[in-house]
């Protein structure tokens, strides 16, 4: 009465546990793309906000350059509006309340993280400050180049 059932072969219980890992690695990665579905920031160009803006509120980067007499301080103190152009001289006018960074100034490049509001101004959260290939810290422009390369050398002996 002792009747044996046929047991799965070692090759096919191996080929099974595979399967099912990768099927699990899929679900695991779906499961993470849908999770984090909100939280990605598309990158809009201000033309590219013009011709087809993203749904009000919805979480987006803005690229541009700062226009040059555009930057003014409002009534509160610590909002700044400005205008991010583009290369067809689209405008995007764009407000951020808080600290902004030192690179930050007119004529230079800016991303600004936020929202795009009802009224068509970007709400900016977070501004992100881009230089030239010239950008030359404070603390070295009023050396010569041989001085600062020194200074570079100083700081970087007893780091090997």
């Amino acid at each position: 009465m002792n009747e044996a059932r046929p047991r799965m072969k070692a090759k096919h219980q191996r080929l099974v546990l595979v399967v099912l890992a990768l099927l699990a690695l899929v679900a695991a990665g779906l499961l993470a793309a849908y999770a984090l579905r909100n939280q990605a920031n598309y990158f809009y160009l201000p033309e590219q906000m013009r011709d087809d803006p993203p749904a009000v509120g919805q979480a987006v980067r803005l690229g541009g350059m700062v226009e040059t007499g555009s930057m003014r301080t409002l009534q509160d103190g610590v909002t700044i509006a400005f205008n991010v152009t583009g290369r067809e001289n689209s405008v995007v006018p764009v407000r951020f309340t808080g600290i902004v960074p030192d690179l930050f100034v007119e004529g230079s490049g800016v991303v600004a993280e936020g929202a795009l509001g009802a009224d068509g101004t970007f709400v900016a959260d977070n501004l992100l400050a881009k230089h030239d290939e010239n950008y030359v810290p404070r603390e070295l422009q009023d050396m010569s180049e041989h001085q600062a390369a020194e200074m570079a050398e100083e700081t970087t002996v007893g780091l090997e």
